[in-house]
């Protein structure tokens, strides 16, 4: 049987789980919740659009171009505290965001899903959230999403704006 021998690092995760428990501190909870009380912040939060119920976001420390957040208003970590709406509401965000980041960034696939728990790698362990993580051909290993080296060609506000004018023509900014 042959012996597994290599680490797979990814030490560029610590300084965003620390800078998570910063903002959180500074907010008094979750940054989530607090992005989602102040929608007149959304620009700032790089909050592309919101629903009565979630909201998609670009993530600030995004495995690739366009990676973006789907958080519901609900603070949980725990998809069963969920009722089925807000589970519509999520998959229905998710599905949509795709789109967006397909048609922004002509994304040839996608990694979807969510961490549970700080152990599975999630930053903020207790509210839920789906990644949006679009992938391109000749990106053919999961490397650049677990080592050390990414490449993010594009800057967060210029990511943000082509994000937004999108989702905007597309009709799911109001």
């Amino acid at each position: 049987m042959a012996e597994f021998n290599e680490n797979i690092w990814a030490p560029w995760r610590l300084e965003y789980i620390r800078s998570l428990d910063d903002e959180i501190s500074q907010t008094s909870g979750c940054f989530f919740c607090a992005y989602f009380q102040d929608p007149a912040k959304d620009r700032d939060h790089h909050v592309l659009w919101r629903t009565e119920s979630a909201f998609v976001m670009l993530n600030r420390f995004p495995y690739t171009n366009g990676h973006l957040l789907i958080a519901p208003k609900r603070h949980s970590g725990d998809p069963a505290d969920f009722e089925s709406e807000e589970h519509h509401e999520i998959t229905k965000l998710t599905y949509d965001a795709a789109k967006v980041v397909r048609t922004a960034f002509n994304a040839d696939g996608f990694n979807i899903g969510c961490n549970l728990g700080r152990c599975a790698g999630a930053g903020v362990p207790d509210h839920l959230h789906y990644h949006i993580v679009p992938r391109w051909n000749g990106d053919t290993n999961f490397m650049a999403v677990l080592g050390t080296t990414r490449v993010i060609p594009d800057g967060l506000d210029a990511a943000y704006e082509r994000l937004l004018d999108v989702a905007t023509r597309l009709g799911f900014v109001r």
